[in-house]
């Protein structure tokens, strides 16, 4: 085999990997560009020491453990990413202010095709997309680093405790020790969210919420959205500290500074296995529409629950792959002529 082909052939096994690592960074740093930061690095570093590599242990295991040191030396710095229920309490409509933080507060969005690999089994795919999603990643971000790490490859990824305390270099007990912590914090900081619960694919019921939801907001009609979204219903709009309970506070916020956002369009897409939405709001300079938020959508039986609009768009339509600007319907057009 020649140095060409050799190389390759080891750049086709690494790239193999690059989907299932960057599910693993993103549950351990909560951040898609981050993670995607992470494995990089990771190939990187595997390629370049692959000649030292011996074999005792398979090359997934092997990048696994490159992943997770570069995730810990990434977590020194003690950052946790967050939504806004995390950091404030609920803010009622009549105080409603739209306070930005920077972009490393906050847990970041990140597409299913990502982070989640093909799978024929639905069990481990149902399993994969509830490990993604917002209430399980920010309940994540409150464990220790090296916890967190436990917790993903035991719980989420189904290691054996020994090939866990072989990755990081421990024992048995200790890993065992730190799952049991792991799971006691997760239980005791109960996260809004939660108790979502999404069908995979989704039921007929969940579909036609959807339906109902995509109507509801592309026409604006506020008794429609009140009757889809649950008394205990929440909004976040990150990078803005504001959130919002219920569905008076809501539709409130919509119909005031949310102005704006009527007329909007909705493109489906796949995000943290949920479902969610591009949202296009309408472009008066240049007509058409413009990207203004991807909503990722929480439920619970047939109502919603969580509402979380994130509305960096620079970054995040690009990394779905979205374009930047909707065409008008030609109806619409004449409609506004």
């Amino acid at each position: 085999m020649t140095n060409g082909t050799a190389t390759t052939d080891l750049d086709a096994r690494l790239e193999a990997h690059r989907v299932e690592l960057t599910g693993y960074c993103y549950r351990m740093l909560g951040s898609s560009f981050e993670a995607e930061d992470a494995v990089q690095d990771t190939m990187i570093r595997a390629w370049r020491s692959y000649d030292k590599f011996e074999g005792r242990s398979s090359l997934r295991s092997w990048l696994y453990r490159i992943a997770t040191n570069v995730c810990l030396d990434m977590l020194t710095a003690g950052n946790k990413r967050a939504r806004p229920m995390d950091l404030t309490e609920s803010t009622p409509l009549a105080r409603a202010a739209l306070t930005p933080r920077p972009d490393h507060t906050w847990l970041e969005p990140v597409p299913d095709a990502r982070v989640l690999p093909p799978t024929d089994d639905p069990a481990e795919a149902a399993v994969a997309k509830e490990s993604v999603r917002l209430a399980f990643m920010a309940a994540l971000q409150q464990l220790p680093a090296k916890q967190r790490a436990v917790l993903i490859l035991r719980e989420v990824l189904a290691w054996r405790a020994s090939e866990v305390a072989e990755l990081l270099g421990t024992s048995v007990a200790s890993v065992n020790s730190a799952l049991q912590r792991a799971r006691a914090t997760l239980a005791e900081r109960r996260q809004p969210g939660a108790d979502a619960s999404v069908s995979d694919p989704l039921d007929e019921e969940q579909q036609k919420l959807l339906e109902r939801y995509v109507a509801a907001f592309e026409g604006y009609d506020m008794s429609a959205m009140t009757a889809l979204l649950h008394e205990d219903a929440v909004m976040t709009m990150p990078p803005f500290d504001l959130w919002l309970t219920g569905a008076d506070d809501i539709t409130g916020f919509m119909t005031t500074l949310g102005a704006p956002c009527a007329g909007s369009r909705l493109v489906p897409v796949q995000v943290n296995g949920l479902p969610g939405f591009a949202q296009y709001k309408p472009d008066p300079e240049d007509g058409g529409f413009t990207p203004w938020a991807v909503q990722v959508l929480e439920i619970s039986g047939d109502r919603i629950t969580g509402f979380h609009c994130f509305l960096d768009t620079e970054r995040w339509f690009p990394l779905f792959g979205l374009p930047l600007h909707l065409e008008a319907e030609p109806d619409q057009v004449e409609q506004d002529a």
